[in-house]
């Protein structure tokens, strides 16, 4: 096994090693086959995309090829490409990644999911609401992979106090033996079923389980199936749910930031998607997806049988559902009264979503509007709330400690220190955004984006909102082998020229895209959380594809139904507006330049 092991590390370097060499090589037709600049940065863009995709290098230090390559080959000076790194949407992502942080460090996330777990009841179809509510929840504000990896030992120590852990029971072990058999022919953990949980903590008769009839084994082993699917459903409502929840705000993962940051390279005049807009757009769309995802899931796995609806449940499950509840009260206990600073967190934490939401909502005029117009962004109210956090004390001040000058000058904790914030803040997700930010000025500088604007002229004659569903499609499928990060940064200028062409609102194609970016569900490896629900051991390959394949396709009917109804009246998207206007000009203006030089240069091919 070492060796087999020692071999698969050895063709992994010999395959990273012959995509890092090879890509840039292969690529170099692209140089020669278009014009000088626009062939460059093509150049740049796809060797990035070709390290995204098979991760020869870490994704972060992918995004930092631009700040080599770029000046290198005359497509940007570096003092154009660095600040790129560090625009103020790149200070919106760290505003919320530190609050997280925060909110981490005092275990308020862990008291918010218990919480509405005791409050959801237990139930399976219940317990599974309560998990992807949470989960989503969490997920607005945590990264998605920190919301999964917290909420699942919680769901694996619900499920053990309803199913059990192992085997303890020889009786049982011999009744089930055909169906254990089975699941680990199909490669799943063997899990007691409840009866074998409830045997080996209670006192029975135990002459009486020896004698089992065929009906008997019958009913076992429809508890063992009901309680495997339960299981399943479980652990993969998790990540799902950590995957719709990150779409409903802008910091709540990295592609809605990208599009931002975007928006703000390709359309400077584009004021219309803040952190309160899009909030408004996004989390009606987020609930609705949960509520749809969750029926989807309770009765593909059990948690709500069509069939039985009113059969009345036996008491194995009675008594298994209430070692469930006394579970979540006794770890609820575990954490004690509620300290100060998980107060403190709270009170910053609601101030941070509040000010973001209201600085310019829109519909209203912001808290923004008392300052000087333009220079109030959703970065400085995050960056204000968070630097709080590192001189508020976690400790509830005493006035006392003030007037008594003998009183020891003892130096008080604050809510957040800076060693913490450096250790849980990942700065390579900071540098990823900058990336993508670069190639897209890349892209406008060099003129790339206008000559990819002029290959899509057998698109002009797509209906938008078919163009909208094929967008989605299309994206959603290529994030399910992709980070979607790298995803997004591909395709967004590729969309923005698309919408010019179409004479469309850039928004109407970008927001898809951007969304699209996060219903990856079919595949372990499309996002981390699917990848660490799956290395549980009790999830199977064809459960998330036969899973997420209708959750896929619910999440591109939804966005669809999403932009041609709220959206329009939020983001205007029923007109073709002036900053969109304005961008158009300018690639019209050097459209008829970029085709003479293209067309002589693919002539002489």
């Amino acid at each position: 096994m070492a060796a087999l092991g020692a071999l698969v590390k050895k063709a992994w370097s010999v395959r990273r090693a012959v995509v890092l060499l090879g890509a840039p090589l292969a690529l170099l037709p692209v140089l020669l086959s278009l014009p000088a600049k626009e062939g460059r940065c093509l150049y740049v863009i796809l060797l990035m995309a070709l390290y995204w995709c098979t991760e020869a290098l870490p994704l972060a230090v992918t995004a930092l090829l631009p700040i080599v390559l770029f000046p290198f080959l005359g497509i940007l000076p570096s003092n154009k490409v660095c600040p790129q790194y560090f625009l103020d949407t790149n200070f919106l992502f760290l505003s919320g990644l530190i609050m997280a942080s925060a909110i981490e460090e005092w275990n308020l996330h862990r008291r918010i999911a218990l919480r509405v777990l005791m409050c959801v009841g237990v139930q399976p179809a219940r317990l599974i609401l309560g998990m992807m509510l949470t989960t989503s929840f969490l997920s607005m504000w945590l990264s998605n992979t920190a919301s999964t990896a917290m909420m699942l030992p919680i769901a694996n120590a619900i499920l053990k106090s309803l199913f059990g852990e192992k085997d303890t029971s020889k009786d049982m072990n011999r009744e089930n033996e055909e169906t254990q058999a089975s699941l680990q022919q199909n490669k799943l953990y063997t899990v007691p079923t409840e009866m074998q949980f409830l045997a080996s903590t209670e006192d029975k008769d135990l002459a009486e389980e020896k004698d089992v009839t065929s009906d008997a084994l019958s009913d076992l082993k429809k508890e063992e199936e009901y309680k495997t699917n339960i299981w399943k459903g479980f652990l993969i409502s998790i990540p799902y749910a950590a995957s719709i929840g990150g779409t409903a705000t802008l910091t709540g993962t990295a592609p809605n930031l990208i599009l931002l940051g975007q928006l703000k390279s390709y359309f400077p005049e584009c004021d219309v998607v803040n952190f309160g807009s899009w909030f408004m757009f996004a989390f009606p769309l987020m609930l609705i997806f949960l509520l749809m995802g969750w029926l989807w899931i309770s009765i593909l796995y059990g948690g709500i049988n069509l069939r039985g609806w009113r059969t009345k449940k036996s008491n194995l499950r009675v008594d298994a559902e209430a070692r469930a509840r006394e579970v979540i009260k006794e770890d609820y206990q575990k954490l004690g009264p509620t300290k100060f600073a998980e107060q403190a967190i709270f009170f910053f934490f609601c101030m941070f979503a509040i000010m973001l939401f209201s600085r310019d909502p829109k519909f209203i005029p912001g808290w923004a509007s008392l300052f000087a117009p333009g220079f109030i962004s959703d970065a400085v109210t995050g960056i204000t709330i968070v630097i709080i956090l590192f001189f508020f004390p976690s400790q509830k001040p005493s006035l006392r400690w003030w007037f008594d000058f003998k009183a020891p000058n003892t130096e008080t904790q604050p809510l957040l220190t800076w060693r913490k914030a450096q250790e849980t803040v990942p700065w390579n997700i900071i540098l990823l955004l900058g990336g993508g930010f670069a190639m897209a000025k890349g892209c406008e500088e060099s003129g790339l984006s206008v000559w990819i604007g002029g290959r899509l002229h057998p698109l002009e004659g797509v209906p938008p909102p078919v163009a909208v569903i094929l967008i989605t499609i299309v994206i959603a499928l290529f994030t399910e082998f992709a980070s979607n990060t790298a995803t997004i940064i591909i395709f967004l200028p590729v969309l923005a020229e698309l919408a010019i062409r179409l004479k469309v609102n850039p928004l109407y194609l970008m927001i898809p895209g951007t969304i699209g970016c996060s219903y990856a569900f079919m595949l372990p490896v499309s996002t981390p959380p699917n990848s660490i629900a799956f290395s549980s051991g009790h999830l199977m390959v064809k459960d998330m594809a036969r899973t997420g394949l209708l959750m896929n396709l619910m999440g591109v009917l939804l966005l669809s139904l999403a932009m041609n109804t709220w959206a329009k009246s939020i983001f205007q998207l029923g007109t073709f507006p002036a900053w969109a206007n304005i961008h158009a000009e300018n690639a019209t203006s050097l459209l008829p330049a970029v085709e003479n030089v293209t067309l002589s240069a693919l002539n002489k091919i």
